[in-house]
């Protein structure tokens, strides 16, 4: 699939609902447990969610879509929710990501971006020259890879007990 705006936000709006359903509710034994050491529970994963709402996606689009000759990425913190997120709870960081998002995707459709718009280009402090798409599909992609992430985290609790299914069971042999 070739990358559309439209068929882009179809899933960035999803994301918060998605989230919030798999985690409102759950037990605190549920939302911090991790895969081992240096995992991340459900809980990181959605304060990492919001550092991005905060400081990566729109940010960088603006950066882009600068008149600027100096458009250069800053370096995306990707372990800032441990610092960022500590004193809430999961239901304030759900809220929290419902809200950004929500601000983002109205950003974003203001912007009216063009096909011309999709070419332009930045410099990642890692990758080097990218697009705004590339930058857009990303976007995507990271919340489609934290919503498995999350679901992952959650099914490996049951990995022992599920005795013989874990054959059946591809998310279980996943790391």
């Amino acid at each position: 699939m070739i990358f559309e705006l439209n068929k882009a936000i179809e899933i960035l709006t999803q994301t918060p609902k998605t989230v919030e359903s798999m985690l409102s509710g759950l037990s605190e034994e549920w939302v911090f447990v991790t895969e081992g050491d240096n995992t991340w529970s459900a809980y990181d994963i959605v304060g990492h969610l919001i550092h991005g709402e905060k400081t990566d996606w729109i940010p960088r689009m603006e950066i882009i879509l600068s008149t600027s000759n100096e458009r250069v990425f800053e370096p995306f913190d990707r372990f800032a929710q441990f610092q960022n997120s500590k004193d809430q709870n999961i239901q304030q960081l759900l809220s929290e990501f419902s809200v950004l998002r929500a601000k983002n995707i109205d950003r974003l459709m203001q912007t009216r971006i063009t096909f011309t718009d999709l070419e332009k280009t930045a410099i990642h402090p890692a990758f080097g020259t990218v697009t705004l798409s590339q930058l857009l599909s990303t976007w995507v992609v990271h919340d489609l890879n934290h919503i498995a992430q999350i679901s992952r985290v959650l099914a490996k609790q049951y990995k022992n007990e599920v005795g013989p299914w874990t054959e059946y069971l591809k998310i279980l042999r996943i790391d």
